[in-house]
């Protein structure tokens, strides 16, 4: 931040909501009113343009007011304003104003008031000339050497240049090579063009050279005339910048015999007529407008250079020599004389904050407050500290109420698949002191557990948002219902407990009163899918059978049948029941289920491979028609129309069959999920695993939420698998010396070498093997199942 600012004489806000640039700025005697004061022309985006004789401000006088001589609403946006000899039978200024398809030269007179309204000015139109191309910037100057008048070159968007000689038109030129337009200047002394192509090169064109090149009314034909005859068009010289130019200028009182300032993104460069650096400061701010003018020193150049920092710096040659705060960022700068000063800097934004200032010398200082010196009292100091504490505690244990009005609060559901819920965003009102609401939605299908999560801000922290998180648990009701009892059923596992048996009507009192067998022995439950669950209880043993024709439908009926028993006996207060199962684990069950996972899989990657080839070949009967309907001369088409909607055909056919497979493989995956979770539940029942095991179990064997095409849960458990019989599981030290951050994680071929693993993890924890890891860093990942995931997903190639 600068010391100074920069002294305001006179400012004005125009319009609102204009948009105006680095073009839209432009001084000059524009009335030709012979006085040598300046006046001041700015255009907008909107069409807007207004005139202002600025003055210096007084306390009883309306500055803005007074000092505009002209306002007026044109009809296209203006782009860029210049004053110069436009008219061929007149020497005096006139202004031009560039829109984005046409050219309009103005004339600015005004007329003496007799009253107390003032002076009136009048904008006249003389020329205009409608153009065939989008128009991006312009330039004038007395081109090939003309003496009184100013000729106008304007730069097309295609990259024309479009060369007028005040009334008429003389002729047109591209630029070779062209992709984007950039900025243009015309150096007199060399009658030449300067601009700045895509291509991040200074490019020089003589106007002799551009006069008498092949003429072309497209891109295409002065591409084939230069090949064929005429004279090509070619830069006198180039310069590599190798950055993108933002302004170029040519002082029109240099003191060198060659000075071509280019402002580029980081750098300022100074070129000779010839192409050659003559200096180049490397700057350290984003620029944003510039302005070389004549300097007092003999063989220098002193430059105006204004930066997004709202900063404009004077620079003499490669040398800082003033910097001053300005209170807006600058996109255009422009230096004027003014009856009661001379040599005003005149600034733009792109807000339309206009501005004329001077470089003054009266500091902005700012003096930090002095800080109270006082002794510390540690014991006050020490019992604050205390009672801060206590309504942490506090605020951590129990629900804090909130004093002040929620703003903007939002509420997500977040559910694992197959739940899904209907509508999981809800954006409420604000809220008052102590709230409350409701919200309804309708989940589906098997796990029951969801995460709600309600975001919101407070006045007192704005833009800090506050998020609140908790766990529900849904009904089993909500996807079943009761239904009659099955005695025959594929898939059964039978659940063992060390009580006498139970009424299951007490267990499941939800289901009571549809229930057929009043004594409580058995117990059916219809879920939405389609598939029955029976479960059934002996009457002479402590045992419980669960059977289904669905092997992993079992998981969701089994979970709540034993997390159902807990409560039941703990509510009797019984400390010491305990489930079991006794085996054996249903591998070859849970195995189908694998495999018609990876099925899917296998299939969705080949659906991809055969629909990358029809579009290759798509393509490829695509160019060589295009080429056909191209050639001048007809030629026959040899089938490939009938080949083309052929092979369309089958892109068709193939992409529905890669849809529909992808939606049976995320029913393939849930079902997988389920499966997996009623192994575990197996697993941890047979061996009775801790919390902390079965947590461990769980993170290895459920690794992802979803597949993906990068990774998928055939390769995700294979290596977390691999790496806990290495690992906690290993019967030798030899097995320990393979790391999981050395595999790389693939598809498999086949699930053989799967389903070896997890039979072998699953005899190793029937013969006694424990899941607790001896080393602290393989235990943090192994038993949050979240930082898991990362592990495994950094192991993908």
């Amino acid at each position: 931040m600068s010391l100074f600012k920069a002294r305001d004489w006179w400012s004005a806000v125009l319009g609102e909501g204009e948009e105006f640039d680095q073009g839209c700025l432009c001084v000059g005697d524009v009335d030709n009113s012979g006085s040598g004061c300046d006046k001041v022309v700015v255009g907008s985006y909107m069409g807007m343009l207004r005139i202002f004789a600025p003055h210096a401000s007084k306390p009883a006088e309306q500055t803005v007011a007074d000092a505009q001589l002209l306002e007026v609403q044109l009809r296209d946006p203006i782009i860029q304003v210049e004053v110069g000899k436009f008219v061929s039978c007149s020497e005096l200024l006139h202004l031009a104003v560039l829109h984005p398809r046409k050219l309009s030269v103005y004339a600015v007179s005004g007329t003496a008031g007799n009253v107390e309204h003032g002076d009136q000015y009048q904008l006249r139109l003389v020329y205009e000339h409608n153009l065939q191309r989008t128009a991006c910037n312009m330039t004038y100057g007395p081109f090939g050497g003309v003496t009184g008048h100013h000729f106008i070159c304007i730069q097309s968007m295609d990259g024309m240049l479009m060369f007028f000689e005040q009334e008429s038109y003389a002729f047109g030129r591209f630029l070779p090579g062209f992709l984007l337009p950039g900025p243009l200047c015309y150096c007199a002394r060399t009658d030449s063009f300067i601009t700045v192509s895509s291509t991040r090169q200074v490019e020089c064109y003589r106007y002799e050279t551009l006069a008498v090149a092949t003429d072309a009314d497209t891109r295409q034909d002065s591409e084939q005339q230069s090949k064929s005859s005429g004279k090509r068009l070619a830069a006198e010289w180039l310069l590599v910048l190798g950055e993108q130019a933002l302004d170029i200028y040519v002082p029109s009182a240099s003191p060198m015999a060659s000075s071509i300032f280019v402002l580029g993104e980081r750098n300022l460069f100074c070129l000779r007529d010839s192409g050659q650096i003559r200096f180049m400061k490397k700057l350290e701010y984003n620029p944003s407008c510039f302005l070389p003018y004549a300097s007092v020193s003999e063989g220098t150049t002193n430059v105006l250079l204004g930066n997004h920092n709202n900063m404009l710096l004077v620079y003499q040659d490669t040398t800082l020599k003033w910097a001053a705060q300005l209170s807006c960022v600058p996109v255009a700068v422009r230096v004027a004389n003014f009856l009661e000063l001379k040599g005003l800097v005149v600034t733009l934004s792109s807000e339309g904050h206009l501005q004329c200032s001077y470089m003054g010398t009266d500091p902005s200082f700012f003096t930090a407050p002095k800080v109270e010196a006082r002794e510390v009292n540690y014991d006050e100091v020490d019992a604050e500290m205390k009672a801060l504490h206590k309504v942490i505690r506090e605020a951590t244990k129990n629900q804090v109420s909130c004093r002040s009005a929620l703003q903007s609060p939002k509420l997500s559901v977040c559910v694992q698949p197959p739940l899904a819920v209907t509508q999981d965003q809800f954006v409420l009102d604000s809220l008052g002191m102590y709230p409350s609401f409701s919200f309804t939605f309708s989940p589906s299908l098997s796990n029951l557990c969801f995460t709600t999560q309600a975001t919101c801000s407070v006045p007192l922290l704005p833009g800090v948002p506050r998020v609140a998180q908790c766990k529900f648990v849904l009904p089993l009701r909500l996807v079943c219902c009761p239904t009659s009892a099955s005695k025959n059923s594929k898939y059964k596992i039978t659940v063992d407990t060390n009580k006498p048996p139970v009424n299951l009507n007490e267990v499941f009192p939800e289901f009571v009163a549809k229930a057929e067998d009043k004594e409580g022995n058995a117990l059916a439950f219809q879920f939405i899918a389609g598939s029955r669950v029976t479960v059934l209880a002996s009457k002479t043993s402590q045992r419980y059978r669960i059977q289904s024709e669905s092997f992993e439908d079992i998981w969701l009926v089994a979970k709540e049948l034993v997390q159902r028993f807990d409560r039941h006996f703990a509510k009797l207060g019984v400390k010491d029941f305990r489930n079991s199962f006794s085996g054996p684990i249903p591998l070859a069950e849970y195995f189908e289920t694998v495999d018609h996972h990876f099925e899917l899989r296998v299939n969705a990657q080949k659906y991809q491979d055969l629909l990358s080839e029809r579009a290759v070949q798509f393509r490829a009967i695509q160019r060589r028609l295009l080429t056909r309907f191209k050639d001048k001369t007809p030629a026959p088409l040899q089938n490939l129309d009938t080949l083309m909607e052929g092979t369309y055909r089958q892109v068709i056919a193939l992409a529905d069959a890669a849809e529909e497979n992808r939606a049976c493989l995320v029913q393939a995956f849930s079902r997988l999920r389920s499966a997996t979770h009623l192994l575990i539940l197996l697993v941890s029942l047979w061996q009775g695993l801790s919390a902390e095991q079965t947590a461990i179990l769980e993170a290895t064997l459920l690794p992802l939420l979803q597949d993906t095409p990068q990774l998928g849960w055939e390769e995700s458990v294979d290596a977390a698998v691999s790496h806990l019989l290495r690992t906690c599981l290993s019967r030798s030290p030899k097995d320990q010396a393979i790391s999981l951050s050395t595999m790389q994680l693939s598809m498999p071929k086949d699930t053989s070498r799967l389903k070896k693993h997890i039979t072998l993890l699953c005899d190793r924890i029937g013969k006694g093997g424990r899941l607790s890891l001896s080393s602290e860093a393989n235990s943090m990942w192994l038993i949050d199942p979240s930082v898991y995931c990362l592990a495994l997903c950094s192991c993908i190639p």
